[in-house]
């Protein structure tokens, strides 16, 4: 991930520009107020480090990971990447680095992206860039962040659908972008909600927050090979034809 060249940028505690001896890279530390392009030297530097975002121009280094987190990610982690799996064209990712803009990099829970055709690519040095369509992420202790600076940077940079699943209120909120807002994407009368991006994806809230991993499986597998879907893949498949 290093970009080389860059000058370093001041930290966040608002002194001076701090300008490391030569060959000597700063470590990367919470809170930090970096460019991205330091923000990716910085982090290479650091291989022990598994997760470190940069939104809105600050950098975020999580603590380490809670079974509150762990065991929601896993779940619709799964269901997911079920659904990418039966839809060819669609490329599902866990804690990918994704290139938004200048200020923000984020490493959502898991994203789904639609390929070829979609608005995010892949870079030549292996990472993401621009907005996938679908970002998921699970706030066990990061809830301010994420229904706020980062739902900001998401929205700006047009990621259609955007799920928050506060594992400590039970709740997943699916928003969905319309007129540069993110609103909320309702539920059917059973409280599964239909993805407008992916057709036929259906994420069965209910059971997820159950801790029913089956209940939401066989609720994916409902969308799968109906016409929705199948007329879906085709538009996919016309696509990635004229690629």
């Amino acid at each position: 991930m290093a970009q080389h060249g860059v000058a370093s940028a001041s930290v966040a505690s608002g002194g001076p520009e701090q300008r490391p001896a030569a060959g000597r890279v700063p470590a990367l530390e919470n809170g930090d107020r970096l460019t991205r392009c330091e923000f990716e030297r910085r982090y290479a530097a650091r291989p022990d480090l598994k997760k470190a975002q940069l939104i809105e121009g600050i950098v975020y280094m999580p603590s380490p990971v809670s079974v509150a987190h762990a065991g929601p990610h896993a779940m619709i982690q799964t269901v997911l990447l079920v659904y990418a799996a039966s839809t060819p064209g669609v490329q599902g990712y866990d804690n990918a680095t994704v290139r938004l803009d200048l200020d923000n990099e984020p490493q959502p829970d898991v994203l789904l992206c639609i390929d070829p055709g979609g608005a995010c690519r892949v870079s030549g040095d292996n990472y993401l860039e621009g907005a996938p369509e679908l970002v998921v992420e699970v706030a066990a202790s990061s809830t301010s962040i994420d229904l706020h600076d980062k739902l900001r940077a998401y929205r700006r940079n047009g990621v259609p659908e955007y799920v928050v699943w506060r594992t400590q209120e039970a709740r997943i909120d699916w928003f969905e972008l319309a007129e540069g807002e993110y609103r909320p994407l309702p539920s059917d009368d059973a409280g599964v909600v239909h993805s407008r991006v992916f057709p036929a994806l259906r994420l069965a809230v209910g059971a997820l927050l159950k801790g029913d991993l089956a209940g939401a499986l066989a609720e994916v597998q409902k969308g799968v090979g109906t016409p929705e879907h199948q007329a879906f893949v085709a538009r996919l498949a016309s696509k990635q034809g004229k690629e």
